[in-house]
């Protein structure tokens, strides 16, 4: 059993953690270099005793911790990863903290992620002696499209590889200590796509003399929609949206080229390969069928994020035995919205979970969600977030899967 004290020995530091949020919040950083943010992070842990490491490509971070309980088996390391960046969008909390930069605000819960990873630095490294391994703390830029993750392992910042890795994500609208996870697929993979539909301008008043990529373009979106459907089961679902329409200058004046934009969500490697060919043949064959041609140029995001069922019922051990207000529900679906914690665990076996921070009581249908100007986050749940990744390292260095 875990330290019956552990969630006490967390919000003893909650001082420490909601004043690090706060203070990441109020300066928000974009993408893979994060330099303001780091700098905190590295003042708020300088009096640990924790090995870091830092690479080329971006501002990410490690910090190893090592346990000194003796060991009586394999020894053990545990990643926890919180990420570190902000999104491009303005702040409308009306907070004392928040964004003092235009254009940037921690509106996905990054600043809470790095918070409540540095309080579980605080709190394992105060229980070193009860550690029967190593624990890694992984301090993550550009998660939101810059696959900072996959940055930081290709600089080597995870090797030696770890034996299992765990990350939380907040929720805003979800009851305050619900913890959230599933086996299997979490989230889905992202990619982005671009057809570029070109045929020949000219008046107007004189579509026969053209060939106009606009009913093309229309045609190419309401055909992805039965490409889904009739193509792919609905038990191995899959997404598109086309969410851009670009084309013409002026009321009069049929455009030589049409230009659809989208995003492309799979739940399966299999999936996602299939799409990206399908998605191909559909377009092409549509413009070719009108005499025209299309291009389509496919950017890949962030793979299928898999959880280890292993690591699921870790965690869930972990939650039952913080108990309350921390409380473990098993999601039945997928959510297909993408995360970049994906690849590392195309590698680690590991998990990731939810975790509710709307205020007790709160009516959700109310509660602005991650990527909103107005996201608010309920502070009391953060040392609750700190305990349940402090849990997972020490629970998963002690006993494994």
């Amino acid at each position: 059993m875990l330290h019956t004290a552990l969630l006490e020995t967390a919000r003893g530091f909650a001082d420490q953690i909601v004043g690090l949020r706060r203070a990441i919040h109020a300066e928000p950083e974009l993408g893979l270099h994060n330099p303001a943010t780091r700098d905190k992070l590295r003042a708020a842990l300088a009096h640990l005793p924790l090995q870091w490491r830092d690479g080329p490509s971006t501002t990410g971070l490690t910090a190893r911790l090592t346990g000194t309980a003796p060991t009586h088996g394999p020894r053990r390391t545990v990643l926890l990863r919180g990420d570190t960046d902000a999104l491009p969008m303005d702040e409308e909390t009306g907070l004392d903290f928040a964004s003092q930069v235009a254009g940037a605000m921690h509106s996905c819960g990054h600043d809470t992620h790095a918070a409540m990873l540095a309080g579980a630095a605080h709190v394992l490294c105060a229980r070193a002696d009860h550690l029967a391994g190593d624990v890694l703390f992984m301090f993550q830029p550009g998660e939101e499209g810059f696959h900072g993750a996959r940055f930081m392992i290709d600089d080597g910042l995870l090797d030696p590889a770890p034996d299992a890795a765990f990350a939380l994500h907040i929720m805003p609208d979800s009851p305050h200590g619900i913890v959230a996870g599933r086996a299997g697929a979490l989230l889905a993979s992202a990619d982005r796509f671009e057809i570029v539909i070109t045929g020949r301008g000219g008046h107007a008043s004189m579509p026969h003399q053209t060939l106009d990529p606009m009913p093309v373009a229309c045609e190419v979106t309401g055909a992805i929609q039965a490409l889904v459907t009739r193509r792919f089961p609905v038990s191995d679902p899959v997404v598109v949206t086309v969410a851009e329409i670009h084309a013409g200058t002026a009321h009069n004046i049929i455009p030589d080229r049409a230009t659809l934009r989208g995003t492309l969500r799979t739940l399966s490697p299999h999936n996602r390969t299939a799409l990206h060919a399908a998605l191909r043949q559909l377009a092409t064959g549509i413009a070719e069928a009108h005499g025209l041609s299309a291009t389509i140029d496919i950017q890949e995001g962030f793979p299928v994020t898999v959880c280890d069922p292993r690591a699921v019922d870790l965690g869930e051990a972990v939650t039952a035995e913080l108990g309350a207000p921390l409380h473990f529900h098993r999601l039945q679906h997928p959510i297909m919205g993408a995360e970049d914690f994906s690849y590392v665990l195309e590698k680690v076996p590991g998990a990731m979970f939810f975790l509710g921070v709307a205020a007790p009581g709160a009516d959700l249908h109310q509660c602005p969600s991650i990527h909103s100007p107005r996201m608010m986050v309920d502070e009391a749940a953060l040392p609750l977030g700190t305990a349940l990744l402090a849990g997972c390292a020490e629970r998963f260095l002690a006993q494994g899967f």
